[in-house]
């Protein structure tokens, strides 16, 4: 692993996160990472409109951003508010020219968002069905193939018995009807992504907390049906049954992980890699943010992952992007990744408030 970093020069002096924090970051060789944006607190799931307009979510802001990179020199040169007051809205989703959000129980939508960018519509109602806990109540958003916007419903606690209601993932229709249940046993994905070719869905699970630091590991999964269940609380990383929860069940009743990512790095947003920018042996390739962990004795995550596959099997699990924490000390938390129609991958970070640009040139 080689550092290779790029600094962009914004006016006549960089902005003091990038100036001092950026040339921390490690990537594989031919890579280059640079400040898109800052200004951006709590960014969390970003979503990219039919105009190029990168859209992101936040959490203790309770606004939605939009950033715009009107030159297409890879950095946004302007950063709008254009909803807040909100419940945790760190999930969009833009869908027909329009702006989907998510705020616990509620998801809203702003309509015809691009051509309103100064003068954001209100936020209409979808729906306001779903449950009010926060306790893993943020939820990630997307639509998928089919056209449904798809939605996580985590459980609402460390460890418990969810179900029906909770640990789950669902679908729904644009306009909020039409809930279906896509699959069960999910302690709180927030991060999924259909992958080309096969079409299934892929998902990050995170594990359960206060078994030790080694266990159990987070889960990156792949929904082969609909109505499959991935074990919580039962039975975690595919192979340990729950202490209280695993009584009497068996591990061989529900679907194991494709890939344990590591225990506590509280894997979030994940995206498929279909661009051409990056070498041919990222193509189809899944990246992975990993926020990092919050009581384990040494932290772990902090970091942006590569997973190759073949299929459905994984070649390879490896870094792409390091350096947020060092000594045990974090100053940034990778919390989604969204590629641009060019080839290139944007990083948000939630603790320093910024989204990144990672770009390859050998």
């Amino acid at each position: 692993m080689r550092l290779l970093l790029s600094l962009l020069l914004l006016g006549s002096s960089l902005p003091a996160l990038a100036a001092t924090k950026l040339d921390k970051l490690a990537l594989p060789k031919g890579f280059h990472v640079a400040l898109y944006a800052d200004q951006v607190p709590n960014a969390r799931e970003m979503a990219v409109g039919a105009n190029g307009t990168v859209f992101v979510g936040s959490t203790g802001a309770g606004k939605v951003y939009a950033l715009t990179d009107r030159d297409g020199d890879g950095v946004a040169e302007q950063v709008r508010v254009i909803a807040s007051g909100l419940q945790l809205p760190m999930g969009v989703a833009f869908h027909d020219g329009d702006l989907y959000v998510s705020a616990v129980s509620r998801i809203v939508v702003l309509r015809g968002i691009e051509q309103h960018l100064d003068a954001p519509p209100k936020p209409e109602l979808v729906t306001d069905r779903l449950p009010t806990e926060t306790h893993h109540g943020g939820k990630f958003l997307a639509f998928g193939p089919d056209g449904k916007l798809y939605v996580p419903i985590g459980a609402p606690c460390n460890i418990c018995d969810p179900a029906p209601d909770h640990g789950k993932l669902i679908r729904m229709n644009p306009d909020g009807g039409g809930w279906e249940d896509v699959a069960s046993g999910i302690r709180n994905t927030v991060g999924f992504d259909w992958q080309p070719g096969s079409g299934h869905l892929w998902f990050t699970d995170n594990g359960r907390d206060l078994l030790g630091d080694d266990i159990p590991s987070d889960e990156l999964n792949e929904i082969t049906a609909t109505g499959q269940h991935f074990g919580y609380p039962y039975c975690h990383q595919g192979d340990t049954l729950d202490p209280d929860f695993g009584k009497g069940r068996s591990c061989k009743d529900y679907v194991p992980p494709v890939l344990k990512l590591g225990a506590h790095v509280a894997s979030l947003g994940m995206r498929f890699y279909d661009g051409n920018q990056f070498p041919a042996s990222y193509k189809g390739a899944i990246i992975v943010a990993e926020h990092g962990s919050w009581n384990r004795t040494q932290k772990s995550g902090y970091r942006v992952m590569t997973v190759r596959l073949k299929g459905n099997k994984v070649l390879s699990y490896a870094p792409l992007i390091t350096g947020f924490e060092q000594d045990e000390s974090a100053w940034g938390r990778p919390a989604d990744v969204q590629p641009l129609a060019d080839g290139s991958v944007l990083v948000s970070d939630d603790l320093a408030g910024a989204v990144y640009r990672v770009t390859y040139k050998p």
